[in-house]
């Protein structure tokens, strides 16, 4: 018996997600626990795999959709079903494009293109209009200036199709429309010429300005909008910021890798290696350790203090930024810890997370030396209480005894909680960070 399939939960805190690819097609055999598509969600690209065994009879919404959870995506059944009743109760699913279509024919604008029907057929919501087409038919060529639309009406047509007519220098008023109500929809501008366009104004006469590029916001990019908005508006930032003499710590580093490479197959194109980034994460978590009031969260109950170092290290991605945790920080070598950062960032610019692999840090580090940054600010990651923003090693004029001389330097600036970490409590953690990393052989032995 055919049944719809429903949008599930992919994810901890999902709410909607956007269809990325269907990996069946309709009349496909399907059996339980198959790929069915992936699906782009707040965290990563999730697998949505079937519960059931059948027939894939019928595709909901297309590639690109954004779909709320509980929203029918798909009918499952058996081959040859009568599914009329099903599409129809499913809220217009009959109005989606085919197989064959072209699916630019739906804008990825909207929520579902199953709705898209049924909005445009409320004539009570909307006063009776004339039809473009019957306000200026197409003609068979376009003509040399765009028609201005049809008097008293307006171009029905979604910022998709608008979009699409702008790239191809297409007039939309000229355009008859074959969707409900005249509405103009992607296929109508198939064939269709571009109009002519105007000699290049001259400097005295500028013309319109360019329009901007559109590009729809992403499952990840309106997580990090909504959390980082919230952090701003809810959570009271304050900021220490310590420079430290990073000679040490470039010695040691250059001792490590040297080390590491005598040791490893000069064939090995993966021979391990460890970054500045690397033992400032092994630092961060040595210092938790000593002053772990750092290292808690305020809720409105109570102050929590984690008996956990779970470090969030912040990874830039093409949508944006994701966290990875590395979990138990303060137990883990430097070259575990140089291993498993590695291994996450790769996961995580391949969307290849878990949900679960970026959820529960109690402080974050957020390192953006490698672009040449000497020092910023970064907004705290929620429930946190505190994040370290890192900067690069800076080779600069130091003061050593009475001469000054070459030297390298790091500046890092900590965000903190208010609520939970007051200003003595942070100094005193930069403080022991400072120690650490100034004096780094602590890094390899603890």
């Amino acid at each position: 018996m055919a049944k719809i399939i429903d949008m599930p939960k992919l994810s901890p805190t999902m709410e909607e997600g956007q269809i990325s690819a269907w990996h069946k097609k309709e009349g496909d055999a399907i059996g339980v626990d198959d790929l069915l598509a992936e699906v782009e969600t707040d965290k990563a690209t999730m697998e949505f795999r079937s519960f059931d065994k059948g027939t894939l009879l019928k595709i909901l919404v297309p590639d690109g959709s954004i779909v709320k959870l509980g929203q029918p995506v798909a009918i499952v059944g058996n081959a040859g079903e009568d599914i009329s009743q099903l599409v129809a109760s499913a809220g217009g699913g009959a109005a989606a494009p085919a197989p064959a279509a072209s699916p630019p024919a739906v804008s990825p604008h909207v929520e579902s293109p199953q709705k898209a029907a049924p909005a445009e057929g409320a004539p009570a919501k909307e006063p009776a209009q004339p039809a473009p087409a019957a306000a200026a038919p197409a003609p068979a060529t376009a003509p040399a200036q765009p028609a201005p639309p049809p008097p008293g009406g307006r171009v029905r047509a979604s910022p998709y199709v608008r979009k699409l007519a702008r790239e191809r220098g297409l007039a939309l008023g000229d355009i008859a429309g074959s969707g409900p109500h005249g509405r103009i929809i992607a296929k109508d501008l198939d064939g269709k010429q571009p109009v002519a366009r105007a000699a290049a104004p001259s400097a005295a006469a500028q013309g319109p300005l360019r329009e901007p590029e559109s590009k729809p916001l992403s499952m990840m990019r309106k997580t990090i909008a909504k959390r980082l908005t919230e952090s701003k508006q809810t959570v009271p930032h304050f900021y220490l910021t310590i420079d430290i003499d990073a000679d040490p710590l470039h010695a040691l580093r250059e001792r490590v890798n040297e080390d590491l490479a005598s040791a490893a197959d000069p064939n090995d194109k993966n021979a391990p290696k460890v970054s500045f980034n690397d033992l400032v994460l092994k630092a961060v978590a040595i210092a938790l350790t000593r002053v772990p009031a750092a290292n808690a969260q305020f809720t409105p109950e109570a102050l929590l203090f984690h008996q956990r170092i779970d470090i969030s290290v912040a990874v830039a991605i093409d949508d944006g930024l994701i966290t990875p945790v590395l979990r138990d920080a303060d137990k883990k070598s430097v070259l575990t810890i140089a291993r498993e950062v590695r291994d996450l960032a790769q996961r995580a610019r391949a969307k290849k997370l878990k949900p679960e692999e970026m959820m529960g840090g109690t402080f974050s580090v957020s390192n953006l030396g490698m672009y040449g940054i000497d020092e910023f600010s970064a907004v705290i990651n929620p429930p946190e209480g505190a994040i370290l923003a890192v900067g690069q090693v800076r080779r600069e004029p130091v003061v050593r005894g009475e001469e000054v001389v070459p030297g390298r330097r790091m500046a890092m600036t900590m965000s903190c909680d208010h609520r939970v970490i007051d200003g003595a409590v942070g100094a005193t953690f930069l403080k022991a960070l400072r120690g650490l990393l100034e004096h780094p052989g602590q890094i390899l032995v603890l």
